[in-house]
C-alpha cells in the first residue's frame, strides 16, 4: 500500500507540473481505437442497424458484450504489462505504474485547455474561443455568445474534477493503476457510445449505466471536496452547500450535476440551461441562481476550484490510507 501511495503521488505531481504533452501517446487514444474496432466488429458480427426502435434486445446484448470486451483489454493489457515490468526489475514497474497514473489524470490539461478559452476572451477573440471550448466539450459551440462560452467552459470544469481528476485519483488509490484504466475505459465508453441518439440507443445502455455506477461514490467526493475548497478559497460556501443540496439531481445522470450545483453555488451564478448536440437543441434545467451575471475571472475560479479539490481529495485519501496500513496491516 505503501507503493501505491508513492506512485499515485508521484504521479499527480507529475500531472500537476506537466499536465499531457501533445506529442505523447495516452493511454485513452489505445482505448478509443479499442472501442471503435470493437463496436465496428460486433455491428458487422450481430448485423447491428442505426434504427432507433429496431432490435432493441440484441443491441442491448451487443452492448453489454461490446463492454466486456473493451474492458478484458483495457484492463488486462496494462496488467500484463505491469506483471511483466514487476519480473524484470521493481524499479521497472514503479517507473511505468507512476508514467500511467500521470496520465490518467488530467488536472493541468483541463486547466491548459480551458484557460485557453479564458485568453481568446480576454482579447475579444470569440471565435477562437469557440474553436477552443470545442476541443473540450461535446455540445455545439459556433454560435455560443460569450455568456454561453464562458457557462460552458465552467462547467466542463466542474464536471471534469469528478471526471477527469477525482474518480480515476479514487480508483488507483482502491485498486491501484488498473484500477485506474477500468475507470477510464468505462468514461471513455460512455464519452464515445452513451448516447441516446438512433445509433447508440440501447447499444451504448450498459457502458452508460455502468459509468454512472462507478462514479457514483467519486462524484460525491469530489463534491464534498469542492464545498470544503470553496470556503478554503474564501468562496461562497454557504450558497456552495445551499445549490449542492437543491440542484444536485437536476441532470439527467445522477453524477454530472454533483460538481457543477457546488461550482455554480460558490461562484454564485446559474450554470447549465438548455444546449445544442450535433445541431439538436435539449432542454435541460438551470443549475444555480443568478445572483450575478458570469464574467471570465470566472473561469480562472472555477480552476481554482479543480485544483483545490484535487489536493484536498489527495492529501485526504493518503491519511486514509496511512491509517488503514497502520491500523489493519501493522
Amino acid at each position: 500500500m505503501i507503493n501505491r501511495m508513492i506512485i499515485v503521488c508521484v504521479g499527480f505531481l507529475t500531472d500537476l507540473c506537466f499536465g499531457d504533452p501533445h506529442r505523447m501517446w495516452h493511454p485513452v487514444q489505445g482505448i478509443g481505437y479499442c472501442i471503435t474496432v470493437t463496436e465496428r466488429v460486433l455491428r458487422a458480427i450481430f448485423h447491428i442497424r442505426e434504427e432507433r426502435e429496431a432490435d432493441k434486445n440484441k443491441k442491448r446484448m451487443v452492448g453489454v458484450l461490446l463492454v466486456l470486451l473493451v474492458l478484458s483489454l483495457s484492463v488486462g493489457i496494462p496488467a500484463g504489462l505491469l506483471f511483466l515490468a514487476g519480473k524484470i526489475h521493481p524499479g521497472f514497474y514503479s517507473i511505468l505504474a507512476c508514467i500511467w497514473c500521470y496520465q490518467l489524470l488530467a488536472m493541468k490539461s483541463l486547466k491548459k485547455e480551458s484557460m485557453k478559452v479564458y485568453t481568446a476572451l480576454e482579447r475579444g477573440e470569440l471565435q477562437q474561443a469557440r474553436g477552443a471550448l470545442s476541443m473540450i466539450v461535446g455540445r455545439d459551440t459556433q454560435e455560443l455568445s460569450k455568456e454561453g462560452i464562458i457557462k460552458a467552459t465552467i462547467e466542463t470544469i466542474a464536471e471534469n474534477t469528478s471526471d477527469g481528476v477525482i474518480a480515476p485519483l479514487f480508483y488507483m488509490m482502491m485498486f491501484g493503476i488498473p484500477g485506474g484504466f477500468l475507470y477510464k475505459a468505462v468514461n471513455t465508453m460512455d464519452s464515445m457510445i452513451g448516447y441516446r441518439n438512433d445509433r447508440y440507443c440501447y447499444l451504448g445502455t450498459a457502458a452508460a449505466k455502468l459509468d454512472d455506477i462507478l462514479t457514483y461514490i467519486p462524484a460525491r467526493i469530489a463534491a464534498m471536496g469542492m464545498i470544503l475548497s470553496s470556503f478554503l478559497l474564501g468562496m461562497d460556501a454557504k450558497q456552495a452547500v445551499k445549490i449542492y443540496k437543491r440542484d444536485r439531481y437536476r441532470h439527467a445522470s445522477p453524477n454530472s450535476a454533483q460538481t457543477e450545483a457546488v461550482c455554480a453555488g460558490a461562484l454564485s451564478v446559474q450554470l447549465a440551461g438548455d444546449a445544442y448536440y450535433f445541431g439538436i437543441l435539449y432542454q435541460k434545467p438551470t443549475i444555480g441562481d443568478a445572483k450575478r451575471t458570469v464574467e471570465t475571472e470566472d473561469i480562472r475560479r472555477a480552476n481554482r476550484l479543480l485544483y483545490a479539490t484535487s489536493v484536498l481529495v489527495l492529501m485526504t485519501g493518503i491519511l486514509l490510507m496511512l491509517f488503514i496500513d497502520i491500523v489493519y496491516i501493522g
